[in-house]
């Protein structure tokens, strides 16, 4: 989980229909990995604390750009935001390498946050 401190060194944003996907799989993916479900609902509202969400409407005007440039356009919302940002993306999904936008795994991220 991400230390406060790193909260006041990073800014963390995500797409609203991201969060709604997540919400809505939490239950599927803890069975999959046999984690707690409600470890994991709980884990993702904390999360939700320090990460700024952004509405879906606000995302429109990136909308076509970003399906041009995503394989999976059920991705679009995550590339209008970092499009619109102008910032990396942190994922492990490699639908959005060569979108032109930057992408960070945990790793890198995690190797960042220590330095």
């Amino acid at each position: 989980m991400l230390d406060s401190h790193i909260c006041h060194q990073v800014d963390f944003y995500v797409a609203e229909a991201n969060v709604t996907e997540a919400a809505h799989y939490i239950a599927e993916l803890a069975k999959k990995k046999r984690l707690d479900v409600i470890t994991c609902t709980d884990t993702l509202l904390s999360l939700m604390q320090i990460v700024q969400q952004m509405g879906d409407t606000m995302l429109e005007s990136a909308r076509e750009e970003a399906l041009t440039r995503i394989r999976d356009p059920n991705d679009w919302q995550a590339l209008a935001l970092a499009l619109q940002l102008e910032c990396a993306i942190w994922t492990e999904d490699q639908d959005f390498f060569g979108t032109g936008i930057a992408t960070w795994t945990t790793n890198t991220v995690e190797i960042y946050l220590k330095s």
